[in-house]
């Protein structure tokens, strides 16, 4: 199933999409939740209620519908750096045992169609696509064996980075360069873990302006979904609606020669097999 949130009168609503438009469930089916988290802690009941909901309800026309982040509150983005082997080829770093892990601020989420915008104090604005997994059942010390059980679905994710706040700043401010307003773009959709199958085997292409930047395959990912799942939760209770952005391929801006960064005006395009594309524009802040 492709879902999506959207914003209504009411606030942001859950919908199905459906060959001829979207489908509120909420509004199909009473006995359904209307907003996102509460759906995906429902776990698989919830998702065949909803299928049989899909079927019986009215279509929504897209047209006029304005797209919120397919979870447009999650409590928590967490993030991965150097999860590609070809990326870490790339900028010739060595990757141990366990996986880098920061953060987002969630202000820094951004839907489908929104304006990546670049910050007047910072430059080297980079492009990254990732897989977002999203957590459906949350829980702590999830066994490995256990992990894709709390994954309820993937989206398309940009993990837009300030170059300049990540490397040249005192210690390193990864936490900042990564998360100035409209630096995580995700959506349009959030696809089930069982219509996309096997989160290792997709392929995942970034496009600025038409020109393919990078394209890469999950099979390269280091740390898998569930080793990533598993490895957070022990450190913190995952929760429902929980983004996890897994990592990017090789071909970022800042490993070129010469670098190539946003600028005013670009469109930017991230594509992942069986989940869709994500579309932003980029514009000045202010």
């Amino acid at each position: 199933m492709r879902l999506v949130s959207y914003s209504s009168e009411d606030g942001a609503r859950l919908a199905a999409v459906r060959e001829d438009g979207y489908v509120d469930l909420n509004r199909a089916d009473p006995n359904l939740p209307a907003a996102v988290k509460e759906f995906l802690a429902g776990g698989p009941t919830m998702l065949t209620e909803a299928q049989r909901a899909v079927a019986k309800g009215e279509s929504i026309s897209p047209d006029g519908v304005a797209l919120l982040p397919p979870v447009p509150d999650p409590q928590k983005i967490i993030c991965v750096g150097l999860n590609y082997e070809d990326h870490a080829k790339e900028s010739g770093a060595e990757v141990g045992d366990e996986p880098v892990i920061f953060n987002k601020f969630p202000t820094a989420l951004r839907a489908h169609g929104d304006p990546i915008r670049l910050p007047a104090v910072g430059a080297n604005v980079d492009y990254e696509a990732e897989l977002v997994a999203v957590i459906g059942v949350g829980g702590k010390n999830i066994p490995r064996q256990a992990a894709l059980d709390h994954v309820a679905g993937y989206a398309c994710g940009h993990d837009v980075s300030a170059r300049d706040w990540q490397q040249g700043k005192p210690g390193g401010q990864w936490l900042l360069g990564k998360s100035f307003d409209s630096f995580a773009p995700l959506g349009p959709e959030l696809v089930t873990a069982d219509e996309v199958g096997d989160p290792l085997s997709l392929g995942i292409q970034l496009r600025l302006n038409g020109q393919v930047m990078q394209d890469s395959n999950t099979s390269q990912l280091i740390f898998s979904v569930e080793f990533l799942v598993s490895y957070i939760s022990q450190v913190c209770n995952l929760l429902p609606g929980d983004l996890i952005f897994t990592g990017t391929p090789p071909g970022v801006g800042a490993a070129r020669q010469p670098p190539v960064f946003l600028q005013k005006g670009d469109v930017v395009e991230v594509e992942i097999e069986r989940i869709g594309v994500l579309r932003n524009t980029v514009e000045m802040e202010g």
